[in-house]
């Protein structure tokens, strides 16, 4: 069987089943390390217990990230061993960027879960994993504008430097992390967001690498971002209302470290000569897939710094003021509050990846559908209420 130019067979069949086996390897190892976690967590004294600004009443351990994480270590092991999945690993270093990188953060994660590191130092912890994505080869190579081009290729591509491509990967990713620690904050919320974000991701890498005919770049996100929704998947049971152990810090960094990874692993290393102006738009979907899913965290991450600088207190501060708190306030339950914003999380995401696929035309109208679906259900106790 012939070698494609991008370094693919080019009769090669899309994998699809090796990386649904990888997913469910990692949910199950998850899935099963958690309740040893759990014990373990209670026996450090990992508990979170209840606080004013929180929705809990009863004392829960926390620590699951770790769990997680091992259950990533788990999946991709299993990638290691399959001779087509192994692509991933010969020809990058992203996989080991992610067990390294993942690996101190939960590190840093387990030690705020049992003895509530400032925020400083959790900053500090976060940049120097983010670096560590960098100096395995995770970082920007091209990035795509819709302007300065012609008609023709519809934009221009900006070509960067280790300097500027490095400190691009390690905002995103830096940015991420806190998103998902501040959208931490009902049952099953991050994991389920983590989810959505991690299969959406995973699609359109799959599709690019149908695509490109195996083109190799294309394996390291798919696989990371397989194994992190494996890991959500297999976290969620445990996690969802009523919670029986939180994913802790070392959970949520670890789902914000991974779909930074993955959308930078898929879309910095893009060749632009060898797409047209709506492929190279299309290549780039990652990112919006990611600023889609994660839409409501990032709000709410800019929302909370803005209140809290206003009020002159630390923008890594706590309140009670997230939009998961608004949320129950409006008349929402729980539950409810975090099925509407999965809702809304898998309507923008796999909206962001349906338009590379499927004709533009119906792709709008589907889209326009649910979200009119999605905004009548979360504004319907208010209605309510104003009755």
């Amino acid at each position: 069987m012939g070698q494609s130019p991008l370094g693919g067979d080019a009769g090669s069949v899309l994998p699809v089943r090796e990386f649904l086996l990888v997913a469910l390897v990692t949910a199950v190892l998850t899935f099963l390390l958690t309740g040893l976690i759990r014990l373990l967590a209670i026996r450090l004294g990992a508990v979170a217990y209840p606080r004013q600004r929180d929705v809990h009443v009863v004392p829960i351990p926390r620590m699951g990230g770790v769990a997680m994480y091992l259950g990533v270590c788990g999946g991709m092991l299993l990638a290691h061993q399959l001779p087509v999945l192994r692509r991933a690993f010969d020809f990058s270093w992203d996989p080991y960027a992610i067990l390294i990188g993942g690996g101190i953060l939960v590190l840093i994660g387990m030690i705020d879960d049992r003895f509530e590191l400032d925020s400083l130092t959790k900053f500090a912890g976060q940049t120097t994993c983010a670096g560590i994505l960098v100096l395995f080869g995770i970082q920007w190579v091209v990035l795509w504008v819709p302007w300065g081009g012609d008609s023709d290729t519809g934009g221009s591509v900006l070509i960067l430097d280790q300097n500027q491509g490095g400190l691009l990967a390690i905002l995103l990713a830096v940015t991420l992390i806190n998103a998902m620690n501040f959208v931490d904050g009902l049952d099953g919320l991050a994991a389920g967001i983590g989810l959505i974000a991690a299969a959406a991701t995973c699609a359109f890498s799959l599709h690019l690498l149908d695509e490109s005919k195996g083109d190799v770049n294309n394996y390291p996100p798919a696989l990371i971002a397989a194994t992190l929704a494996g890991a959500c998947l297999g976290f969620l049971p445990h996690n969802f209302q009523p919670a029986r152990i939180f994913m802790g810090d070392s959970g949520s960094m670890l789902i914000g470290l991974m779909a930074a990874a993955a959308s930078t692993s898929v879309s910095g290393r893009a060749n632009p000569s060898l797409w047209g102006a709506t492929e190279s738009i299309a290549v780039f979907s990652p990112l919006f897939i990611v600023a889609a899913v994660l839409f409501v965290p990032l709000l709410d991450l800019l929302m909370a710094v803005v209140r809290r600088t206003r009020r002159g207190e630390s923008p890594f501060s706590a309140d009670k003021m997230h939009l998961h708190h608004r949320m129950l306030a409006v008349g929402h339950s729980q539950r409810r509050a975090v099925l509407l914003i999965y809702l809304w999380a898998g309507v923008l995401a796999f909206g962001a990846v349906a338009f590379t696929i499927f004709d533009v035309f119906f792709v709008t109208w589907g889209l326009a559908i649910a979200v009119v679906i999605a905004a009548a259900a979360s504004f319907l106790p208010s209605v309510r209420s104003s009755r």
